[in-house]
């Protein structure tokens, strides 16, 4: 009741404070700044005092605007796919972890049995080709080496399939399973190529940031057709992956130097046994990475960059020439300086 005359009173320009023998102190709460001017406080039915009250500025303003609240990645799928991957190894099963993360429907085959690691996926593992494609996937992906990629796309009962079924692929090289596909596929299978340009160590702590290449070589008009192949495409963009649309021709010209070439100089370091050295230099350290992390992917990976992929041909011929190049720059300094120490008889410069 007293601070409901009280706040009447402000109100009206006066802060009317009834006498109170409980308390001798007048304590005003500040809301938000008080006028300048004369305030009268009576104390009492007779007595009063002015007390003069100068502006003061709230110290603290307080932020009333509601704040949004961060909401948890969704990461369920606008349409959920049934995904047969074929070729269950390392590659396949990273791959097969975010797909089942992101809520789509997983199968998977394999000459060797992943029966297990397919169970702590979550995957539905088939040991026949037959049983697996009477599941009627809506994708097929081949995620097999690169040297069995054509065996293994062969021995795939196809007939079993239903009609536009998505068949993809995730070879290092282009334009090979790209001319497989169009070869062994009926005209009426949809078929994307692609290259995720990582693997399980790059892409161990997730794919933002990291290049997916594809190219739509055969996507149906239909809009199931295109629907479908727009959901797969959006598993990569959901885990912040950089899409790169570009052509199988223009991609194996640009992997020739970014993947061949890398892995190239570092099997050529491998055979040097280089070790680690109390006196490392960085870039030291750089070329003892580059092993490593060439050297742990398979020796057939390398070899099917090479076979598979025309211009790691004409890149081999380019590195031997630039090291022959090399090589003789330094032998003819070191012509020249043993010619001016025989004949001149001065030192080196």
């Amino acid at each position: 009741m007293l601070l409901s005359r009280a706040i009447a009173s402000f109100n009206a320009g006066a802060l009317m404070i009834p006498n109170s023998s409980s308390s001798s102190r007048v304590r005003t709460p500040t809301v938000g700044c008080i006028p300048a001017g004369a305030m009268t406080i009576r104390s009492g039915p007779d007595a009063a005092r002015v007390l003069k009250v100068e502006p003061q500025p709230l110290k603290q303003v307080l932020d009333l605007q509601p704040k949004p609240v961060k909401q948890p990645i969704d990461r369920r799928p606008a349409t959920k796919l049934k995904i047969a991957v074929i070729g269950f190894g390392n590659f396949g099963q990273f791959l097969a972890r975010t797909f089942a993360a992101q809520g789509h429907e997983l199968l998977a085959y394999s000459r060797r049995d992943y029966s297990a690691a397919a169970r702590s996926l979550g995957v539905a593992f088939f040991d026949d080709q037959h049983d697996l494609c009477e599941q009627h996937p809506d994708v097929v992906l081949l995620a097999t080496s690169i040297l069995s990629a054509e065996k293994v796309l062969r021995s795939i009962p196809i007939q079993r399939l239903r009609r536009k079924t998505l068949f993809v692929d995730v070879l290092s090289v282009k334009e090979f399973p790209k001319h497989l596909f169009l070869q062994l596929l009926p005209p009426d299978f949809d078929i994307l190529c692609t290259h995720p340009m990582f693997g399980p160590e790059s892409g161990k702590h997730g794919w933002a940031g990291l290049p997916f290449v594809y190219d739509k070589v055969r996507i149906g008009e239909s809009e199931e057709g295109a629907e479908r192949c727009r959901s797969f495409l959006e598993i990569f963009e959901r885990e912040g992956c950089r899409m790169v649309e570009m052509s199988c021709a223009a991609h194996d010209e640009t992997a020739a130097e970014i993947q061949f070439l890398t892995h190239t100089i570092g099997r050529v370091l491998a055979k040097l046994d280089l070790k680690s050295t109390p006196i490392n230099t960085k870039g030291y350290e750089t070329l003892l990475n580059l092993v490593q992390n060439t050297c742990s992917d398979s020796y057939d990976l390398y070899n099917g960059l090479f076979i598979y992929n025309k211009n790691s041909t004409e890149l081999l011929e380019n590195l031997d020439v630039a090291f022959d190049s090399m090589k003789k720059e330094l032998f003819q300094r070191l012509h020249g300086i043993f010619r001016k120490q025989l004949f001149d008889g001065s030192s080196a410069q």
